[in-house]
């Protein structure tokens, strides 16, 4: 299969995300519905945690996600390429990213330079895998993917590799077949 141009890709990406109202209107907060899932996804880890009713509009203003990290929602025309961070990114970019079937990985700050080797190495195993750092995390490693995510105690858990197995573009993801590269990797 062909590669397409970057210009066009960039393109049809543009035109095929969510919704734009003819306007942006500021949006300060998002409410979703959240379950714990049951296996509604083959492979998927125990723990993992569902959300529904994500809108997909692009905006221009910042959005308060009511998860930590998000798991979706309104997001930024601009999507995060699918790589390894070593520092935060904008959550309205990673949010776009999982659009495409990205599962965002997300560890706090103190995470120990060989896990940090580690999960750099994750990233390299797939085009749809984005690992950031993320102060304020719940747990110390967190993996999202558009409406699913599962808190982790280590990188170690053998629930990392399974969710990334399940989601990364998985049944969930809203614009599959989309690349989750070739746009910034600029972290402010």
């Amino acid at each position: 299969m062909r590669r397409l141009a970057p210009v066009l890709v960039l393109a049809l990406t543009v035109a095929a995300c969510g919704s734009d109202a003819a306007s942006p209107v500021p949006t300060t907060s998002v409410e979703l519905t959240s379950t714990t899932a049951s296996a509604a996804v083959a492979g998927e880890p125990a723990g993992t945690t569902s959300f529904t009713d994500l809108a997909q509009t692009h905006v221009e203003t910042l959005v308060d996600y009511p998860q930590t990290p998000p798991v979706g929602g309104p997001h930024s025309r601009v999507w995060q390429n699918c790589q390894y961070y070593d520092t935060s990114i904008p959550n309205a970019r990673g949010v776009h990213s999982m659009e495409h079937g990205a599962v965002w990985i997300t560890y706090r700050p103190e995470l120990t330079q060989s896990d940090r080797r580690l999960l750099r190495n994750l990233a390299a195993t797939g085009d749809h895998i984005l690992i950031s750092e993320y102060d304020g995390l719940p747990s110390p490693v967190v993996a999202s993917a558009w409406g699913m995510q599962l808190a982790l105690q280590s990188i170690a858990d053998p629930g990392l590799q399974q969710f990334v197995d399940a989601f990364q573009v998985g049944p969930q993801t809203p614009e599959s077949g989309v690349t989750c590269r070739e746009s910034t990797s600029e972290t402010s």
